[in-house]
C-alpha cells in the first residue's frame, strides 16, 4: 500500500478539513442555464472566470461535453496543505481530458486515483487520464474484483459482455494499490470506505449483474467492488461521494457514519442507481431514509435517473441541487 495511504478497523480517525471543493467533470447532463439557489454551488463559466480571467475565457473557454459516465474533481484544504483527488474517470478515452482542457484545470496536481468500481463508465477514461496526469507510481485505488470479466443478462437470455478494466501492464508508470479494506488516503483526510455491508432491505444491487466464473456466466448482483469516498468538513459533516451506489446509497451513508463515527451529513453526492426497472422500486424506500439522514446538500447524478432524480427534487427541494458538467461545489467551516 503506498505511503499516504493507511488501512484501519473499527471507528476511523478521520481528520476533518477546513474546507473542500468538488469539480463535476463528467457526469450525463450538461447545463450551465438554469439558476441553482445555493451558495456552496458555482456553474462553470463563472468559477473559471474568477480563476481563470474574463481573457482567458473569451480566447479558451468552450461548453464541457457530457456522456454516460462519471468522475469527480476533489481537492481538500486542511493546515496549509492541499490534497487533489480523482475519483473515477468517466466512459469515454477522451471525455475527462476534454472537459479538463476547456475548465483550464492541470491535472498534474492530482495525487491519486480512486475508482469507485469496475464497470466502463467509470474507467474508460483512466489511460488517457494517467497519460496526462504523468507521474511514476501514481497509485490507483482498486478493488480485486474490478478485474473480472462481467456482464449483463439480456432479455433475451444472452449476455453482455462489459469492456474490460485495464489490466496491471497498460496503466504504467502508475501503479494498482488493490484493497477491499476501508483506508484513508490524502494524509487521512479522505476515506475509500471499502466493501459496503448490505444492511437495508430494498437496496439489492443491480439484479441483472453476471460474472463469468468457471467456464460460465454466474450471478453478481451485490458488485462488491462498489466503494464511496468520504471526508469530514469541520463544524459541517460528512461529504458522502457514490460512483454509483450498486451497494445502496443508504447503506453506503450509513457505512459511512459507522466507519467515522460522525453522525451529521453534510452532503450526499454522485450517482445513486435508482434507474431501470428493477431499481425504479427503491426510489421511495430510499427518499424516505435519505430525509431521515437530513442532508444539506443532495446531488444526485448519472445512473440515479430521471425518475429518482424528480422524486428527489420534489421531496426534498432545500437540499437538492441539479448536477452539470462544470457545477463546483464549495464547502467551508
Amino acid at each position: 500500500m503506498n505511503g499516504d495511504s493507511k488501512a484501519f478497523s473499527g471507528v476511523a480517525k478521520l481528520r476533518a478539513v477546513d474546507s473542500a471543493e468538488i469539480i463535476s467533470l463528467m457526469d450525463n447532463s450538461v447545463d450551465f442555464l438554469s439558476t441553482i439557489e445555493k451558495e456552496e454551488v458555482k456553474q462553470v463559466r463563472k468559477w473559471v472566470t474568477e480563476r481563470r480571467g474574463a481573457k482567458w475565457v473569451a480566447e479558451h473557454f468552450l461548453s464541457p461535453i457530457a456522456e454516460h459516465g462519471f468522475s469527480l474533481l476533489i481537492r481538500v484544504f486542511s493546515d496549509g496543505k492541499t490534497h487533489c483527488i480523482l475519483y473515477d474517470t468517466g466512459s469515454s478515452p477522451e471525455g475527462v481530458i476534454t472537459n479538463a482542457n476547456r475548465m483550464g484545470l492541470d491535472l498534474s496536481e492530482i495525487e491519486s486515483v480512486v475508482l469507485s468500481h469496475g464497470h466502463y463508465d467509470h474507467s474508460g477514461g483512466l489511460l488517457a487520464t494517467l497519460k496526462a496526469i504523468d507521474k511514476e507510481n501514481l497509485p490507483i485505488i482498486v478493488h480485486e474484483d474490478m478485474f473480472k470479466t462481467r456482464g449483463t443478462a439480456e432479455p433475451n437470455g444472452t449476455v453482455r459482455t462489459l469492456p474490460e478494466f485495464p489490466a496491471e501492464d497498460r496503466v504504467k508508470p502508475a501503479k494498482y494499490i488493490r484493497t477491499k479494506q476501508p483506508h484513508t488516503i490524502a494524509d487521512n483526510a479522505i476515506l475509500v470506505t471499502g466493501e459496503i455491508p448490505r444492511k437495508t432491505s430494498f437496496e439489492q444491487g443491480l439484479l441483472q449483474h453476471k460474472v463469468f466464473v468457471d467456464g460460465k456466466w454466474q450471478p453478481d448482483p451485490l458488485i462488491r467492488d462498489d466503494r464511496a469516498l468520504v471526508f469530514n468538513v469541520k463544524q459541517k459533516g460528512l461529504v458522502v461521494l457514490s460512483g454509483c451506489a450498486h451497494a445502496g446509497i443508504i447503506n453506503t451513508t450509513r457505512y459511512a457514519q459507522q466507519l467515522t463515527g460522525v453522525e451529521g451529513i453534510y452532503a450526499i453526492m454522485g450517482g445513486f442507481h435508482l434507474a431501470g426497472k428493477d431499481c425504479e422500486t427503491r426510489i421511495k424506500p430510499t427518499v424516505e431514509q435519505l430525509k431521515q439522514l437530513a442532508p444539506t446538500i443532495l446531488a444526485p447524478s448519472h445512473c440515479t435517473g430521471w425518475r429518482g432524480i424528480f422524486t428527489l427534487a420534489k421531496e426534498m427541494p432545500k437540499a437538492f441541487v441539479w448536477n452539470s458538467v462544470g457545477n463546483l461545489y464549495g464547502f467551508q467551516t
